[in-house]
């Protein structure tokens, strides 16, 4: 098999099964076959043996419950859950209880809170007023903190609240205090009648959801700048296009789509459940172009495996069962987009990158659809489907965006035509979800994300390692490139700024700030126009964007007929911590630190300070570094004390979470009266020696600055989190916070 070192530490501390003491029971190959065997219980031998050539050739992989839980007693296989929450405390925690059911199975849940009545609202039962929506997300909120899932995947939530309820000013602002919704991604549930109230600078109305009538009005344009805002200083709230989402609902006689999975590329009805994989796009690559036959017989299995995975799957709640067998909604996406693009020599966000991504959507959209019109001959239709939109030739049309057929090389009127005479399986067949951990096992990029860095410094089971994209380490031999550049790759993860290399291969090679928001959206849009579902994707903007430039990738979103956007600025949660200090609202978070194990290893550093020799010891748990020790040549005295609290107090710290490099920040330039030189390394102080000391400690430069795209710390590895895809997630180790 063609798994990288990554890719088998994370199927170890992951996937693979384990036996009562925690030891590995099977190897990946047997993670495969336990996965293939089970999912295709009812199908032959020979289509089991494909499940398992699939996914072992990384050409396709589910979703990574399907991965855990496969043939385990857990056997709960689907990633996305939408539940709904009516105007009822019994609704509310009824709710609740089903969620923490979902989280403990390793699924990830969304809900509307937008049937709540607002804050302030009576209770005519009880004579008492209403908390209002925004209490019982926190409330949800902490519920979600207390749930693990099985030890391998924490809870993940979506909380949407629609622009017209009166409580959407609360709801906007919510993240913009730390600490707050830690287990929640929130969108605006943003109408039609929203968007255009924006352009022309009108007004909409705030409906009380219990009464249906009017309580105020406010600017559209006000509400929309604060939504900005809000996003620009937190990553939150992105903004989901409800009317358009509903437009795209295929069973439309089962009621309205009001909110989606934590990451926004699956909108569901209330119960609903989906079932994704995603196909891995740089295995189909062939002379220099795609495999188009091979492809295509991988869509056909993955559809089939999808399909499988819903009958037996086993539910979490008796409903979710129910209306998913309804529906049977499974999504096929992609990943490796932009490894293909750099693999064919094709800049991302240039015209011919956005050709070859529609092709290949609409190739992957046409043959899913033809695959469960197969299934459905075999086996029928989805049970809902009389009442559908499939019904209707023009309606199938409309939603399957086929604006054109004769400018498709594709026969979409085949498909229609056969669509109309047998129906079809499944009522969607593609989504574009976060691939965070399975295209780390797969070894590309993300989803259709654009890469972050082409090199990093990590450190992975306290052991430092260089990872370079293998696509950078054949230019850096090609090009004989210098271990300063080298270095320069790494500290900075581009390599547009190596003058050495060709101008052709720096075009190519563009990391995801180098990337105009433009580009960003026009390729969600691209890959949006064949999807059934959406498309989970990050706008990533660089620490510089304005809220100007937030506000225009937002407008865009909703001109280039997405179904949702998510925005983060780089190093956005920064500055919510430093703006919340200046906050007249203060809000406290209680936090635990880590116990100390017996032994725990590191390093020390002597350095001579202006104040005389100084030693200091890191010391690292598996996370990271987790104390720190310092010590003047000459004990006692005042320095001395001083020196021993700041580092008791960068200790603790650590052991709360802290993530280090701000702790360095903090200590890096304080002067003394007595700064020293020590073979080159100038020390302005013996705080600044500390922060230079820990830096030496963990191999960081001496000089670096802050990393692009940190996003958080990871629980598990202690390495940095990225914001790809809608989601947290850790490329060493493969959390995910989703």
């Amino acid at each position: 098999m063609k798994l990288n070192k990554i890719a088998l530490k994370i199927l170890e501390a992951r996937y693979l099964k384990r036996d009562e003491k925690g030891q590995i029971t099977e190897s990946p190959e047997e993670l495969f076959k336990r996965v293939a065997y089970s999912v295709g219980i009812k199908e032959n031998q020979a289509i089991k043996e494909r499940f398992k050539s699939i996914m072992e050739d990384l050409k396709f992989l589910p979703n990574s419950p399907c991965l855990m839980n496969a043939g385990t007693p857990m056997g709960q296989l689907a990633a996305c859950f939408v539940l709904p929450i009516e105007d009822s405390m019994e609704s509310i925690f009824e709710t609740l209880k089903n969620a923490a059911l979902i989280h403990k199975s390793g699924g990830g849940t969304g809900f509307s809170f937008s049937r709540l009545r607002p804050k302030g609202d009576i209770v005519k039962s009880t004579k008492g007023i209403s908390s209002g929506p925004v209490s019982f997300l926190i409330v949800y909120d902490a519920a979600t903190e207390a749930i693990k899932q099985g030890g391998k995947r924490r809870g993940a939530n979506m909380g949407v609240l629609n622009c017209n309820h009166p409580d959407i000013v609360e709801f906007v602002n919510l993240k913009s205090k730390p600490g707050v919704l830690k287990n929640f991604n929130i969108s605006v549930a943003a109408t039609d009648e929203f968007m255009e109230a924006i352009e022309s600078k009108g007004e909409i109305a705030l409906i009380n959801p219990r009464t249906g009538e009017r309580e105020k009005s406010i600017k559209a344009y006000e509400l929309f700048r604060m939504i900005v805002e809000t996003a620009w200083k937190t990553g939150d709230p992105g903004m989901i296009f409800i009317d358009r989402i509903n437009f795209y609902n295929p069973t439309p006689q089962l009621g309205k789509i009001e909110s989606t999975n934590p990451c926004g590329e699956q909108p569901l009805l209330p119960y609903e459940s989906c079932v994704l994989g995603s196909i891995n796009l740089v295995e189909f690559i062939k002379d220099g172009g795609i495999d188009w036959e091979s492809l295509k017989e991988t869509i056909y299995l993955a559809v089939r495996f999808l399909d499988d995975v819903i009958d037996v799957n086993v539910y979490p709640i008796r409903k979710i069962e129910m209306m998913t067998k309804k529906t049977r909604k499974i999504g096929l996406g992609i990943m490796g987009l932009a490894d293909l693009f750099l693999k064919l020599g094709i800049p991302y966000g240039s015209e011919e990158s956005y050709k070859i991504a529609s092709n290949l959507m609409e190739f992957i959209q046409f043959h899913s659809k033809m695959a469960s019109i197969d299934l459905a001959i075999e086996r029928g239709s989805f049970p809902e489907f009389e009442g559908s939109i499939y019904k209707d030739k023009e309606a199938i049309y409309r939603f399957l965006n086929i604006d054109d057929t004769s400018v498709s090389s594709l026969p979409w009127d085949e498909l229609v035509e056969r669509i109309h005479k047998y129906g079809i399986r499944n009522a969607t067949t593609t989504t574009v979800a976060p691939t965070g951990t399975i295209s780390l096992i797969a070894g590309v990029s993300s989803g259709i994300e654009p890469i972050f860095a082409f090199a990093v410094r990590r450190v992975m089971l306290d052991e430092e390692t260089d990872i370079i994209h293998p696509l950078v380490s054949e230019i850096m031999e090609k090009y004989d490139l210098s271990e300063k550049d080298r270095e320069r790759i790494i500290k900075t993860g581009k390599i547009s700024d190596i003058e050495r290399l060709p101008r052709k291969v720096r075009e190519v090679f563009l990391t995801t700030y180098e990337i105009p928001l433009e580009a960003h959206i026009r390729m969600q849009a691209v890959i949006q126009k064949f999807v059934d579902n959406a498309v989970s994707k990050t706008i990533n903007l660089p620490y510089e964007a304005t809220v100007e430039d937030v506000e225009r990738a937002y407008l865009l979103s909703y001109s280039y007929n997405c179904k949702g956007i998510t925005v983060f600025r780089d190093r956005c949660y920064q500055d919510q911590v430093i703006k919340a200090g200046m906050d007249s609202e203060k809000i406290t978070v209680p936090i635990t630190p880590k116990e100390r194990s017996r032994i725990l290893k590191g390093k020390t550093i002597k350095l001579r300070t202006g104040c005389g020799n100084m030693y200091v010891t890191v010391n690292e748990n598996v996370f990271g570094p987790f104390e720190v020790f310092s010590q003047l040549g000459k004990a006692g005295g005042c320095a001395a004390s001083q020196l021993e609290a700041i580092s008791r107090l960068i200790s603790l710290s650590l052991r709360s979470g802290v993530n280090v490099n701000s702790v360095i920040k903090q200590l890096a330039g304080i002067r003394c009266p007595n700064p020293s030189w020590d073979e080159g390394i100038q020390l302005l102080s013996c705080a600044d020696a500390i922060a230079k000391a820990i830096k030496m400690a963990l191999n960081i430069d001496l000089y670096s600055e802050s990393e692009e795209g940190v996003a958080g710390i990871c629980p598990d590895c202690g390495n940095i989190l990225r914001a790809i895809e809608g989601c947290l997630t850790c490329e060493v180790c493969g959390y995910s916070k989703c």
